[in-house]
């Protein structure tokens, strides 16, 4: 169950990031002996959000991405490489009707995401690191088209974090640590909170946990508390908001009847502030061209 959980985490997280850039199918079924690939991404948009760092340049092209909750083995790599090579063949079939070649451009890279590596494993592959691609990253000979990216051995910078948070024990924590420091407007960081906090509450649900997973519930325990006390608070300046909206609007309509709907859509959006100085303002006004001037000057 710890394994189905952890899982589905993975796929629902890049999911999440690249549904905006692409088509994504997770848990995908390539052969009648049902190999079942992770997730398949195909972008479709010309520019993948810089936000995604390492992420997104691994989504510039067709991708096969395999995400492994403990430490890949030799065998979980001929594995993999048996689903990509499936998945070659199904294209080349379906070129060969169209009575066209299969573009280099279109057979997906395989990106093997694991948590730790041995260098027994690197070995046997043959697989070496590029320089252009940074350390944890190594590529298996080019005609496979595959590459195996050891997350602990990631450089802890911006650009890694989104693969860095489904890697394990300090890693992961690293990255939560990471995440909680990014600014609430940040693109990602609510969507990857709210997986979190959805795997955390899955794990809760388990009758027994290993301790790795019992820090990992305790170390989202402040943020989600975090969050909802924000969430609270937020709702609560909303409502206050739009009450005063309101109040003033009714001020308004008896002075002045009906506004126009422009003019009603720029106060409905003002500050709580801003419309307490309009409250006190609007006692001054004697036509509708007063009201215009103040909103233009504030």
């Amino acid at each position: 169950m710890t394994r189905f959980l952890w899982d589905k985490f993975s796929k629902d997280y890049l999911e999440t990031f690249l549904a905006s850039s692409g088509d994504v199918k997770t848990s995908l079924d390539v052969t009648a002996e049902t190999q079942e690939i992770d997730v398949y991404f195909r972008p479709t948009s010309p520019k993948i959000p810089p936000e995604l760092g390492l992420l997104g340049k691994l989504a510039q092209t067709p991708c096969l991405l395999e995400p492994y909750r403990n430490p890949v083995t030799i065998e979980g790599i001929l594995a993999c490489l048996s689903k990509l090579l499936t998945v070659r063949e199904q294209l080349q079939r379906e070129a060969h009707r169209h009575q066209q070649p299969l573009l280099a451009e279109n057979i997906p890279r395989l990106w093997i995401l694991t948590p730790t590596a041995s260098q027994r494993i690197i070995t046997a592959f043959s697989a070496l690191n590029n320089p252009d691609w940074g350390e944890g990253i190594y590529f298996l000979p080019p005609a496979l088209t595959t590459s195996l990216i050891v997350l602990h051995q990631l450089p802890e910078t911006p650009e890694t974090l989104w693969l860095r948070l489904l890697g394990r024990g300090g890693t992961r924590s690293r990255a939560i640590d990471e995440l909680e420091a990014l600014s609430s407007n940040h693109p990602f960081k609510s969507a990857s909170l709210k997986l979190l906090y959805n795997l955390s509450r899955n794990l809760q649900a388990l009758p027994k946990r290993t301790q790795e997973e019992r820090k990992f519930i305790m170390r989202l325990a402040p943020l989600y508390e975090q969050d909802r006390e924000a969430a609270i608070q937020k709702g609560e300046a909303i409502g206050l908001q739009k009450e005063a909206s309101k109040l003033v609007l009714r001020q308004l309509k008896r002075r002045f009847g009906q506004l126009p709907p422009h003019i009603t859509e720029t106060i409905q959006k003002l500050s709580v502030e801003k419309l307490e100085d309009l409250g006190e303002a609007l006692l001054d006004f004697n036509i509708q061209s007063d009201l215009i001037n103040w909103l233009n000057r504030n």
